[in-house]
């Protein structure tokens, strides 16, 4: 499973011990740090039930026990007018 950003996942205690409490996290990039063969670290936010960032966090954890809820694709460019300012903006 290859993580990437904008990934929503679930942290668990299968995830890493230190995980008591379940948690979503949104991966923002796969930190390229040396570790033990199977764990990663990731940079990302810690969501709470709402789906808001409440934390920044750097997390070590077992990518095979991490469950995605959902990929978000990233969002569309926003278009220019020939003028050269964005469209919708006023100014």
């Amino acid at each position: 499973m290859a993580l990437r950003a904008g990934d929503l996942v679930e942290v668990t205690r299968e995830t890493s011990v230190q995980f008591v409490r379940p948690f979503l996290f949104r991966v923002i990039r796969v930190l390229d740090r040396v570790t033990y063969d199977g764990w990663l670290w990731l940079d990302g936010y810690q969501l709470n039930a709402k789906g808001d960032a409440v934390a920044r966090r750097a997390i070590f954890v077992q990518p095979a026990a991490l469950r995605v809820r959902r990929s978000v694709p990233a969002p569309a460019p926003r278009r220019s007018t020939a003028s050269g300012r964005t469209a919708g903006r006023r100014l």
